[in-house]
């Protein structure tokens, strides 16, 4: 009975959200701004541009389930609401965007609705493509529509009530949305603003590395801070000029070697990045990749309180802890690693003031340890050397002690890990 009237509660509330928000969608309906479009003259060219944007926004990513058709939808997105299935963004007219035109398109980007005139879910990223400009945008139609036509229903999200309600969408994006286009700033260089319209813009980057709230939108004030991937169990660490846990530390060229190849001095790209230096950004030109170091380098650090940091073992068993895991790291690590963690870059990554080792939560680093992983393979660093996983061989106490032990020496100065967290990411998929 309970629930049931938290329920009712909370849909009352949000509908008292969803009435006047809807007022001003239906504004957004009627005095939409499609933006001017440039008359093209060279259609080749646009379409080779598109196909370059497709590569920087990853559009293949997420609209290409494992095994399926290219572009044709159905990859599952999963979210503490329910799960969300991509679109086919093929030119099929019967279940892709074949019957769409270039406003069509344009209006999903920028404004977030579909060409019926529905909200999209802000698991489409609109949030951020509402900066793409409209040539762009059109250049991007333009290759979608040259791909080969797939017919694939889309499929229907499986969200949780009232999740499912798409009028609730309408208060949503009253509180947290505002279509506009990438305004240069003046005061920058033109390539530190063609790097902010790639970070801010189709790179998408704050999806994944700005800590979102209890409605799925990103903390405001908290823009590339850094926070958990939901439900990957991720930890997407910040982007920001921190010293400790972001960029502060780091040289813009170290940084443009990770993003282009997915290895460099500082440390190599796992999990879900991975993804995205081997499906995107290893496409994209120097001059861009380096337009987005010297962005993201310029940054400046976070300036939230830390969180509360997780309960600390007493000293002695802190001591003990670590001259465990210094046995283990001995056993399995130092041939790799080195003595001292220095790694031998760029294939074995050090591990001091690594920030897949230091960063506030210790996720990134159970999972590798557990296991394994290998850096994408890209024309820069075809042949990237693996990780094995341990994870069949260390029980729960004996991969918490090492992981503690490499987050604690050498320099590093990170909390310890439990035996709970560390079995808590064993059952946790790859994928």
């Amino acid at each position: 009975m309970k629930k049931t009237l938290i329920a009712i509660a909370t849909t009352l509330l949000a509908l008292v959200i969803a009435v006047p928000a809807a007022v001003v969608a239906w504004q957004w309906l009627r005095h939409e701004d499609l933006g001017a479009a440039t008359p093209v003259t060279d259609r080749a060219q646009q379409i080779k541009r598109g196909e370059y944007l497709a590569r920087a926004g990853n559009c293949i990513g997420c609209h290409t389930p494992r095994g399926g058709d290219a572009y044709a939808g159905g990859r599952a997105i999963a979210t503490k609401f329910g799960t969300l299935y991509s679109s086919n963004i093929t030119p099929d007219k019967k279940t892709g965007i074949g019957a769409w035109n270039a406003d069509d398109f344009w209006r999903a980007l920028h404004h977030g609705r579909s060409r019926d005139g529905r909200f999209l879910y802000p698991a489409f990223p609109f949030p951020s493509y509402t900066k793409v400009s409209r040539d762009d945008a059109d250049a991007l139609f333009a290759f979608l529509q040259t791909l080969p036509a797939k017919e694939r229903p889309n499929q229907e999200h499986a969200l949780r009530f009232p999740y499912n309600q798409r009028l609730l969408l309408a208060g949503w994006r009253a509180l947290y949305f505002e279509p506009g286009e990438y305004r240069a700033d003046a005061k920058q260089s033109a390539q530190w603003n063609r790097g902010a319209y790639l970070v801010q813009g189709l790179g998408h980057c704050s999806a994944c590395h700005t800590a979102r709230n209890t409605l799925g939108a990103t903390t405001s004030g908290a823009e590339l801070a850094g926070g958990m991937i939901a439900m990957l169990d991720w930890y997407a660490p910040p982007l920001n000029g921190d010293r400790k846990n972001g960029l502060g530390n780091w040289e813009t060229a170290h940084l443009a070697a990770l993003l282009k190849t997915g290895v460099s001095p500082r440390g190599a790209a796992f999990g879900p990045m991975a993804e995205v230096v081997g499906r995107s950004l290893q496409y994209l030109d120097d001059a861009d990749i380096a337009a987005m170091a010297i962005y993201l380098k310029s940054l400046p650090p976070d300036t939230a309180p830390a969180p509360s940091a997780a309960p600390q073992p007493e000293p002695a068993e802190a001591a003990r802890l670590m001259k465990l895991g210094k046995q283990l790291y001995g056993d399995l690590c130092i041939d790799c690693h080195g003595d001292k963690g220095q790694g031998a870059a760029p294939g074995y990554p050090p591990l001091g003031g690594n920030q897949a080792v230091i960063a506030a939560s210790p996720v990134n680093a159970i999972r590798i340890v557990l296991n394994g992983g290998y850096p994408p393979s890209t024309a820069g660093n075809p042949y990237p050397f693996g990780m094995p996983p341990f994870g069949p061989r260390l029980s729960d106490q004996e991969a918490a002690a090492l992981v503690s032990y490499i987050r604690n020496d050498w320099g590093n100065h990170a909390g310890f890990v439990s035996p709970s967290e560390v079995n808590r990411y064993r059952s946790v998929p790859l994928d």
